[in-house]
């Protein structure tokens, strides 16, 4: 054999190799792919079934209107499975926003007395005037949010 034929069977060896090695390395990108496809579908399963729970203990009267409220939106934010078209969640985020200066845990402890009882008087104010509308809400998604 001459030196041309060895080169040419030489560079037909390393392009069949360097082939095999980019068909691995792509069969890895598509596992990391499903494992991430069935991750974020696991995710979205245990969120839905956090949001089903907290909907039916906002309904049960467990949790508090406020504290269910904002629990449900936040756990809609990350929630990225199927929504129905139709869930109207606008007094979720209603009341969040209505309620994201209130203080929390050590915050709330810290606060005086009067401060307290300012904050009381809004979350109130909010549960009477809107109890209707989150409950309705909580029904939608005691369900799921699919």
């Amino acid at each position: 054999m001459q030196t041309h034929h060895w080169l040419l069977l030489a560079g037909g060896l390393i392009i069949l190799l360097l082939g095999a090695y980019a068909l691995i390395l792509w069969r890895r990108v598509w596992r990391q792919q499903a494992e991430r496809v069935n991750a974020l579908n696991a995710r979205n399963d245990r969120l839905g079934g956090d949001i089903r729970i907290i909907a039916q203990s906002l309904l049960d009267k467990q949790v508090p209107m406020i504290e269910g409220a904002i629990r449900l939106k936040v756990l809609l934010d990350n929630y990225q499975g199927p929504r129905n078209a139709a869930l109207d969640v606008t007094i979720l985020e209603f009341i969040y926003d209505q309620t994201a200066h209130i203080p929390t845990h050590q915050g709330w402890k810290d606060l005086s007395r009067a401060e307290r009882k300012l904050h009381l008087r809004l979350m109130e104010t909010l549960e009477r005037d809107h109890r209707d509308e989150v409950e309705a809400a909580a029904r939608a998604l005691s369900n799921g949010p699919g």
